[in-house]
């Protein structure tokens, strides 16, 4: 009787044996990503950093842009021209300049994407009819951030002005509106997007690179042999760091070359100083990349933290959408990222032929965030294995 049911009880049982076990490895789980805080918090942090980053800092058709004015007569028509042009939302006047020079300079280091000069005379040459010419000079390496205001340029000021100048029937602006589309004139996308692609692939490959050395040591077993050894947590790090250098300024070199001979990208200013700029950027994400490896336990989170430094980059570096149209706590979180510096700055040399006086300041940041981020990476070495 017993041989005639054991069989028959396990047919039984094997049912209910199935979902205890697939029950037990759902529980086995969830255990192990409870332990995991990285990747558990990977999953709420990324869909809700792009949910916010989208919805409230991402701005396809920027306002209240930076603009420099060049007022060489205080009148009131010349008054009335520049509140016209911030009434229109679109000019935000930041800079009063003197000099021509001032005015080139402003435009070329990309402070302002605008500049817009009256020149001495304007009111009287009105006042005969002889339609002066008012220059709107716009910094267009981000046709998408210039393109819009200049397309909108001479009907919004018509409307603005609408009530103190009238000329004709129907009533048109007594004066000419001479854009300059500096840079890009015909608003090529490719001239911003490739030189834009050039710290954005760097920013992704160097991240990993580094992200990935000091947890791979780990699992595999050898950091033990190198905490034993004679070297201090510095030459660990450079050491770690400088072979990846030259690998970065290899694929910085391959990118700029193949946007200029494929796609016409031309370099205006100094490769010397391309090149020197694009090595303190390379090393300043490696930095940034070694510090993660110090905080992660492992490569998979690895990984992920260099996915979340990544995302954050593209969306408010200025790469994917107009930097000066973000509001202005997304834009002071731009200028604390590595990637925000290295597009002014690769777009200003290869665009607009910008030498060093002109990049002073984004120079400065680069340097600032590799010592801040190797001085962090040197501060956790010696607690990675605790």
């Amino acid at each position: 009787m017993s041989a005639v049911e054991g069989p028959d009880r396990e047919v039984e049982e094997r049912p209910f044996g199935f979902w205890r076990r697939s029950y037990a490895m759902l529980v086995k789980e969830f255990i192990q990503l409870r332990r995991d805080r990285v990747s558990f918090a990977m999953i709420v942090m990324i869909p809700v950093m792009q949910l916010l980053l989208f919805g409230y800092a991402i701005n396809t058709t920027p306002r209240h842009l930076p603009t420099a004015v060049l007022l060489q007569e205080d009148s009131d028509l010349g008054r009335s021209i520049l509140k016209a042009l911030e009434n229109t939302s679109y000019f935000q006047f930041t800079h009063e300049v003197h000099t021509v020079a001032e005015f080139d300079s402003l435009l070329l280091s990309g402070k302002v994407l605008f500049g817009v000069e009256i020149p001495r005379g304007f009111e009287r040459a009105v006042r005969r009819g002889d339609r002066p010419a008012l220059l709107v000079a716009a910094d267009a390496t981000d046709p998408v951030a210039a393109g819009s205001a200049l397309g909108a340029l001479g009907t919004l000021m018509q409307t603005a002005l609408q009530h103190d100048l009238f000329v004709g029937d129907p009533p048109s602006l007594p004066f000419e509106i001479r854009a300059h589309a500096r840079y890009n004139p015909a608003a090529s996308s490719r001239l911003n997007i490739v030189p834009g692609l050039v710290g954005t692939i760097l920013t992704m490959t160097m991240l990993i690179f580094t992200a990935l050395s000091v947890t791979r040591e780990i699992e595999r077993g050898t950091m033990e042999n190198l905490l034993s050894m004679p070297i201090t947590p510095v030459e660990v790090m450079l050491g770690k760091i400088v072979p990846y250098v030259l690998v970065g300024f290899i694929q910085a070199t391959l990118i700029i070359g193949i946007g200029v001979l494929l796609f016409g990208v031309p370099v205006q200013g100094s490769l010397l100083l391309l090149a020197l700029l694009s090595t303190l950027f390379i090393t300043t994400n490696l930095s940034i990349g070694y510090t993660f490896s110090t905080i992660v336990q492992n490569q998979l989170q690895a990984m992920q933290l260099s996915m979340m430094f990544f995302l954050p980059s593209i969306l408010l570096s200025g790469f994917m959408f107009p930097f000066a149209g973000m509001p202005v706590w997304a834009q002071y979180i731009g200028e604390g990222l590595p990637l925000t510096h290295y597009i002014r700055i690769v777009r200003a040399i290869m665009l607009k032929g910008a030498v060093l006086e002109n990049l002073r300041y984004d120079a400065i940041a680069l340097v600032a965030l590799m010592l801040l981020a190797m001085t962090i990476a040197v501060s956790r070495f010696r607690r990675t294995l605790d």
